[in-house]
């Protein structure tokens, strides 16, 4: 499933589930938060922030879940 900018969604933390919006869809290697990630058109990186906290991270797509 493919997610879009402005999308609802949930991921798993430690803490519990995280609910957030997607920011950003990455296809390409990139640096977050000073860790290098390796995404690929069949397998994408969300930038994702959490309503609660406002925090930002990167998940894969598997990580996520439509709300």
């Amino acid at each position: 499933m493919a997610f879009s900018n402005g999308d609802k969604v949930t991921w798993k933390t430690s803490q519990g589930t995280t609910e957030g919006v997607v920011k950003q869809k990455r296809v390409q290697d990139f640096e977050f938060k000073g860790q290098n990630f390796r995404p690929t058109d069949d397998d994408p990186y969300y930038i994702v922030e959490s309503e609660k906290t406002g925090s930002q991270a990167a998940h894969k797509e598997s990580a996520l879940s439509p709300r």
